[in-house]
């Protein structure tokens, strides 16, 4: 096969030290894991792309894709006096989220996928998206990006080599993952990584397909540029095939944020948490305590927004966890110096905007970042766009799904430990949903298996914004649903095995920031006010703070948990945490969706568990 490629070809160099465009028979040379080149010669075969491009993950080497996205319109340089090293990204307005209807686990039966996900057989899933990729990248680069998701050198950081014919995915993807020769280093000559293959195709929802063959560890992603189906190392990689990885492995893969809270002492505790969207993840990733908090000597970093991978140490029997990822892709509207500062401080350079809007100055807006909107822009749609024409049509300037990726290393509280091989240990798990009604602020666990009960049933209330509908409940298990990559069944199961090998296991809790009272009025402030429940939350995992048994578990009286300030009497957050019995049978009804949807399959400890809790009402 002969490729028309760039002819000024620049000096290989070093393997290691290589970027560049490059011919097809340099292929072999240039990659120095035999089977990744096999892997992508097939690959090339398959798509024609006219030029490939082997990314090493530099810093020079980014500015160069910058200035060719910029030359071709995939990137808007932003005014750099504002927004230094930042660039603004348009996508395709059929393009701006994850597209769960077209998300397929592609095994040989139906039983490995289960109930909550889309199966498609494997050999059919191949069959269809070969057809799909075959020419596709004619008159197009393929740019081929080595990645690995977790520190390097620790015991779980896995390899994947995407290919892509998206220039944005390539930047996004040096952001978001530790890239480039690194990668080829920690692979050494190992046939274990993931192969990810991704084209935008033609950008049409009726040819979009973002397919997982856990059994090969292998995505193919088709039709769609958007971060989560397009980043293959996020939630493609980072959850689904590491969550199956995991199952098989021993150690799990979850859709949770990491973080360290340090006291007075010095003594750091290091808790995870799982919160389904809008529920306040990053902001609580992120959290800056109270004054009194601060001058007393506490301190939060954070060591991950989104994604963890926990595995138990042989050693002291404890869980211990990483952040697979090396950057944020976090959501922009309603983030600004109040609600999220830190958040702020990390996409304030060498970050991508996407689907936010555009001023003529070469600055940017989104809902929530100021007070007062531009008097004009252009929005993420690239059409005009005024407080008066959002007032007449209720256009939004930018996507309610509107994306900023940053470097991880921008954090002004990034946690020392962050890029630590060796992980950190994780005294507490938290799990929290968005709840007017019936849910109390906090309360604890009984012990590991009561948490996995706690954690299975989550569920949080859909926003007018998003649905049409205020307070309807939807289940979200370890706020994992759309990520789990095989069947439920058995996700739940390995949750519950994992005890077995933990000699001391985290502490499990569920909060929500959200309750409401009678006026509709929240009765808790939220944002740093919950550093308040948080020092309650790391005093039980170290034996330190009271509580008392109720039916739903061990809950803080007003005196337990530190109200100063607050103008808070202690009957408000007694009812604040109070559960009736009414309301607990009508939490225990809405359970039910879950244990139909695994018809008659929930594993007996779950059940049991809910016949404890019905026994204790």
């Amino acid at each position: 096969m002969t490729l028309t490629t760039n002819p000024k070809v620049p000096a290989a160099g070093a393997k290691a030290s290589f970027s560049g465009a490059f011919p097809v028979e340099r292929l072999a040379e240039l990659i120095p894991n035999p089977f990744a080149a096999k892997w992508i010669a097939e690959c090339i075969e398959l798509c024609k792309p006219d030029e490939l491009y082997l990314c090493n993950g530099s810093i020079e080497e980014r500015e160069r894709l910058y200035a060719r996205g910029c030359a071709d319109g995939t990137f808007v340089k932003l005014d750099q006096k504002k927004w230094p090293g930042c660039y603004y990204h348009r996508s395709n307005s059929n393009d701006v989220a994850r597209t769960e209807h077209l998300t397929y686990i592609c095994t040989p039966g139906p039983d490995m996928v289960g109930p909550t996900n889309n199966w498609m057989e494997a050999k059919q899933g191949y069959a269809k998206l070969r057809g799909l990729y075959d020419g596709c990248m004619r008159g197009r680069t393929m740019f081929i990006l080595p990645f690995v998701m977790g520190p390097i050198g620790s015991p779980l950081a896995k390899v994947g080599v995407e290919l892509t014919d998206s220039l944005y995915v390539a930047v996004n993807m040096q952001i978001m993952t530790r890239m480039g020769d690194v990668a080829w280093r920690q692979l050494g000559s190992d046939d274990e990584f993931t192969r990810c293959l991704h084209s935008v195709g033609d950008v049409n929802p009726d040819r979009r397909y973002i397919c997982h063959f856990p059994l090969d560890n292998t995505i193919w992603s088709f039709g769609s540029g958007y971060g989560g189906n397009a980043l293959l190392g996020k939630k493609c990689l980072a959850l689904r095939i590491a969550s199956f990885l995991g199952q098989q492995q021993g150690w799990m893969a979850e859709h949770m944020l990491l973080m360290g809270a340090t006291a007075p002492d010095g003594k750091k505790t290091y808790v995870a948490a799982a919160f389904p969207s809008a529920c306040g993840k990053t902001n609580f990733a992120m959290l800056i305590p109270p004054k009194k908090y601060t001058d007393a000597g506490w301190k939060i970093t954070t060591v991950g927004d989104d994604i963890v991978w926990m595995w138990v140490d042989k050693d002291s029997g404890k869980l211990r966890a990483i952040n697979p990822e090396a950057g944020y892709f976090g959501v922009v509207p309603g983030t600004n110096e109040k609600t999220n500062p830190n958040a702020m401080v990390c996409m304030a350079k060498d970050s991508i905007f996407t689907n936010v809007a555009l001023l003529p100055d070469g600055d940017i807006w989104w809902e929530g970042k100021s007070k007062e909107p531009p008097a004009e822009c252009v929005n993420w749609e690239g059409k005009k766009w005024t407080p008066e024409i959002a007032r007449q049509t209720g256009a939004k300037a930018a996507h309610p799904n509107s994306r900023f990726t940053a470097p991880m290393a921008n954090n002004p509280v990034l946690d020392e430990m962050a890029n630590d091989p060796a992980g950190v240990p994780v005294a507490g798990i938290i799990f929290g949903g968005r709840r007017s009604k019936n849910v109390p602020l906090v309360y604890q666990a009984f012990n590991w298996m009561h948490g996995v009960y706690l954690g299975a049933m989550l569920g949080s209330e859909t926003t007018a914004a998003a649905t049409g509908a205020v307070g309807v409940v939807r289940r979200d298990p370890m706020a994992m649903l759309p990520f789990i990559g095989y069947n439920i069944r058995d996700y739940f199961i390995h949750w519950m095995r994992m005890r077995k090998v933990m000699k001391d296991c985290p502490r499990v809790f569920h909060v929500n920031w959200f309750r409401q009272n009678d006026d509709g009025e929240f009765m808790w402030p939220g944002f740093g006010e919950n550093m308040r429940v948080l020092k309650w939350i790391v005093d039980r995992c170290h034996g330190k703070a009271y509580a008392v048994e109720s039916i739903i578990g061990w809950v803080p009286l007003a005196k337990d948990l530190d109200l100063d300030g607050l103008n808070m009497p202690p009957e408000a957050f007694e009812k604040l945490q109070s559960v009736s019995g009414d309301e607990l049978k009508s939490e225990i009804l809405g359970q039910e969706e879950l244990f139909l949807k695994l018809a008659g399959e929930m594993p007996k400890e779950m059940i049991f568990q809910r016949e404890l809790l019905i026994s204790r009402l």
